[in-house]
Parts: structure tokens; sequence; C-alpha cells
């Protein structure tokens, strides 16, 4: 049974766009435009991920605003009802999978500071809306600060099935990455074996073996002398590959501050899931779905 879902915004208005004309905090910013409502109930639409700035979900009460961006703010009969999703919304949906398009600052799933504000729980509760006994399981995740296409399964049976066989599920799996400075050469692979240090973060290694051995291919979409916007395709899909290989480039990814970043004119990291296509495991059909690349990622390289 394949399941149509309406975007939130059509028909009945269930957000809030304000436009910023001065530089600003967002907390002080929404308690102007939002006069009417108390102080708390201000911060607690902030806490609860109903805010959104240009292309990505924000919870920072002094996250800094620049004239000409947009703040959306999810009202509050909408947020509430258990069919809205925040920060994330489905593109599609059967028996057997939940594709998602995610937004940055949504966790994929729990971690010890934050249990209910994930993508995972958010389709738990879904799902739980038409039978209680329903779950849905993690296939592969994004990091928080990365948004776009993500995919999930309804059972443990479906998650271990696209596990198992996903480097011959997958046909296409496409990111886009705003990067610091001007990639030269319009197209080109970095490859490495990629360990990780006892702090947790990733760090490449050319030793033949030692680690688990990553490649990506870029190619250059557009680009200026402070940034470029690169099309992303993985060869294999380790654990902050794509960062990594980008600071190895010498052009970190934009935001990226733990690879090598050194602003963040975005406010958010500049990565994103543009496509992901697999052939579903029940159906045999191929499934392609896509995520619009965020403005800011094509003025910044424009």
């Amino acid at each position: 049974m394949k399941r149509k879902h309406n975007h939130p915004n059509k028909g009945q208005k269930k957000s809030v766009d304000y436009k910023v004309e001065e530089p600003s905090e967002l907390l002080p910013f929404l308690l102007k435009v939002m006069a009417n409502r108390s102080r708390n109930s201000v911060k607690s639409i902030l806490t609860r991920g109903q805010v959104t700035v240009d292309d990505h979900m924000e919870t920072k009460h002094n996250y800094s605003l620049q004239p000409g961006q947009t703040v959306t703010v999810l009202k509050n009969k909408a947020a509430v009802k258990e069919s809205q999703l925040i920060g994330m919304s489905i593109l599609y949906e059967d028996d057997d999978i939940i594709v998602i398009n995610k937004d940055a600052g949504l966790l994929s799933i729990a971690t010890q500071k934050e249990k209910h504000r994930t993508a995972h729980h958010q389709l738990m509760e879904h799902v739980r809306l038409e039978n209680p006994q329903n779950r849905v399981f993690v296939v592969h995740r994004l990091d928080k600060d990365t948004s776009g296409v993500m995919l999930f399964a309804k059972s443990e049976k479906m998650k271990r099935t696209l596990q198992d066989a996903w480097k011959e599920k997958v046909k296409e799996r496409t990111y886009v990455a705003l990067v610091e400075g001007e990639v030269k050469q319009q197209n080109g692979y970095v490859s490495s074996w990629l360990r990780e240090s006892s702090t947790h973060l990733m760090y490449s290694n050319q030793t033949k073996n030692d680690g688990k051995y990553a490649k990506t291919h870029y190619k250059v979409i557009q680009a200026n002398k402070n940034f470029s916007l690169l099309e992303i395709q993985l060869e294999t899909g380790r654990k902050n590959q794509i960062r990594v290989h980008m600071q190895d480039l010498g052009n970190p990814v934009v935001g990226d501050k733990k690879y090598g970043s050194t602003g963040n004119p975005i406010g958010r990291l500049g990565l994103h899931a543009k496509v992901l296509m697999f052939t579903h495991p029940k159906t045999g059909k191929l499934l392609r779905f896509e995520a619009a690349v965020p403005k800011s990622f094509l003025t910044k390289s424009k």
C-alpha cells in the first residue's frame, strides 16, 4: 500500500513566514514578531523545533540572523497534531519502507541528551497511529547537520535485507557539498583508508589496508573565488567520509569546524543528501528520490 503525503503547507496555512530586515539574534527577533505571545511560549516554540531559518531547523536562542533571511514558524496547532512532522517530510511510504527529506539540525536517532526530537522517534509515533505494534528501523544515518534523503525500514527483516544488500540495491547516492575555496579541477576523486581517533575524529591514512577503504568522486557544479558547489558520488559509505575527504582536498565543507572549516556563512553544515536511488527489495522496482539543493548552497557558490 502506497500512501500519498500532502505537503503541510498546501491548503490551510500551517506556518508563518517572517522576513529578516536587520541583523538580530533569533530569540529577540521572534519575541518582536510574535509580540502577542509570552517569552516562555516563544522559547518553547524554539525548543520544540518549530522554527526554521531559510533551509534548516534552528533551536539556538542566540543564532545570528542576517537581512534577507526567512524565518518560518510552524503554528502550535499544527505542531501539536500528531501527524505533523517537525524538521522533516515524508517523500514516500509503503508497507515496507519510509523515505524522508530531513532538515539540517534534526538528529537521525536518539542520543544521550536528545531522545524525542529525532527523525526515528517521530516516524515511530507516525507509524503507531495506524497500529501501536508498528515500528521503524534506521537503514543508514545522516549526520545531524546534514540534510536530505534518508531511508527507514518498517521491519527488522527489511532493515537487514537492505543493509546486507546495500551495495547491490543502491544504484545512486548523490550528495552536494558547499566547500571553502575554489576547486580548480572540474572533477576527480579522493581515496584513503579511514581510521577513528580516540576522540572520535575520523582521519585519512594512505597506508594500504590500515583502516576502512573509502573513495569519494566529485564534480564541480559551480564555483567562485570563495566557495565551490560540488556534486559527490560515494563509492563507499564510511563515517564522515565526505567531510574528511574534502579536508584532504584542501576544501573543507562549509561550517565543518571539526574537519578544517574556517567559517560558517550559511549557519549550517554545507552537506546535503540529494539523490537516493535503489531497488525495492519486495517489489523489485527501481525507486528514485531527490531533495532539492538548499538555496543557500546555490547563492554562496554563484
